[in-house]
C-alpha cells in the first residue's frame, strides 16, 4: 500500500475512501467475555459517504446490549460537541515556536510542496506558523471534504448520537490533546516527510483507500492487518505513536471495563484491532478470549 495513504490513514485512524456497496454488511466486530459481563470491539471507519453504510446487524446487536459506549474521544462532552473546538486545540498544538515557520522547517522543498499543496486547495502561506503534522492533516481532509465525506456520517458520531438519545453514557479512552501531543512530538523533519509523502501520493488515494474500506464492509480483518503491516515496514517512525502506543495505553482502561458488571461498546478505528500489538492482539497476550464475530 503506499506509504503517504498509509500515513494519512494511521493519522485519522481507519479513514476510507471508495465505491458505496449495500450487498454487504459493513463492519469488524469482537467480543470480550469478563467474569460478569460482555465488552464488545467496534472497528469504525471515522469518515464516511452518504450510502457507505453504517452499522452491521452483529454491531447493532452489540449497541443495543450495552450499557455504555467507550470511544477514542468521548465525543458527548462538551468541549468537544462545541463547533470549531477541536480545531482551535488542534492548531494551538500545531503552532511552531514563535522562531520558527513552515518555510523554514521545509527549507528548500518549500515551493515544490507548496505547489502541490495548491493543487490540493491550500495555499501554505496561510499556515505558516503551523507544524507539517498539522498541514498534511488539513491537505487529507481538504481532499475527503471534496469527495463527499463527512464525520457527522462516521460510525462514532452516529452512534454518540443514539446514545445520547437513548440516554448511554458515552466515555473517552483519551482526549484530543492527547491525540495532538502524540503527533507535535515527532521530531520536525520526520513531520516534513510525512507531509511529503501525503502529498506524493494524493495522485492514488482513492484506490489505496478503496482496498481498506472493502476490507471494512465485507469483515475482512486479514486484509485490514496487512495493509497496516505495510504502512509499518514504509513509516514505522509514525505508526509506533499513532497505533501501538496508543493500543498499550488503552489496555488498563478496558481491562477496568471487564472487571464492570453492565456491558459496554468500545468504537475505535479499525486498524487499531488488527495485527500485532493490535488491541484484540493485546488483549489476547493478557490472558483474554477475544472472539471475532
Amino acid at each position: 500500500m503506499a506509504t503517504g495513504a498509509c500515513a494519512a490513514l494511521g493519522m485519522l485512524a481507519a479513514v476510507a475512501l471508495g465505491a458505496p456497496v449495500q450487498a454487504r454488511e459493513p463492519g469488524v466486530l469482537w467480543t470480550v467475555q469478563g467474569e460478569r459481563n460482555t465488552v464488545y470491539l467496534l472497528g469504525s471507519v471515522h469518515l464516511l459517504r452518504p450510502g457507505d453504510g453504517g452499522l452491521s446487524r452483529a454491531a447493532e446487536a452489540a449497541y443495543a446490549d450495552a450499557e455504555g459506549i467507550v470511544m477514542e474521544i468521548d465525543l458527548d462532552d462538551a468541549a468537544v460537541a462545541e463547533p470549531g473546538a477541536l480545531l482551535i486545540e488542534m492548531q494551538r498544538a500545531a503552532l511552531l515556536p514563535e522562531d520558527t515557520s513552515l518555510r523554514q522547517v521545509l527549507g528548500g522543498d518549500y515551493e515544490a510542496i507548496a505547489r502541490r499543496a495548491r493543487a490540493s486547495g491550500l495555499e501554505l502561506a496561510s499556515v505558516d506558523r503551523f507544524a507539517p503534522w498539522f498541514v498534511a492533516t488539513l491537505l487529507l481532509q481538504l481532499e475527503l471534504a471534496r469527495r463527499g465525506f463527512d464525520p457527522a456520517l462516521g460510525i462514532e458520531q452516529r452512534i454518540a448520537e443514539r446514545a445520547t438519545a437513548d440516554r448511554k453514557p458515552i466515555a473517552g479512552l483519551e482526549t484530543p490533546a492527547d491525540q495532538f501531543r502524540m503527533l507535535a512530538a515527532l521530531p520536525l523533519p520526520e513531520q516534513k516527510r510525512f507531509l511529503e509523502l501525503t502529498l506524493a501520493e494524493m495522485a492514488e488515494l482513492d484506490l489505496e483507500l478503496a482496498r481498506l474500506l472493502e476490507a471494512w464492509r465485507t469483515g475482512d480483518a486479514d486484509a485490514l492487518a496487512e495493509l497496516l503491516s505495510a504502512a509499518y515496514r514504509d513509516f514505522p517512525e509514525l505508526y509506533g505513536p499513532l497505533t501501538e502506543d496508543r493500543n498499550r495505553a488503552w489496555i488498563e482502561r478496558l481491562e477496568d471495563l471487564l472487571d464492570d458488571t453492565d456491558d459496554y461498546l468500545v468504537v475505535v478505528g479499525a486498524l487499531h484491532l488488527v495485527g500485532r500489538n493490535s488491541v484484540v492482539d493485546l488483549l489476547r497476550r493478557r490472558g483474554h478470549a477475544v472472539e471475532f464475530q
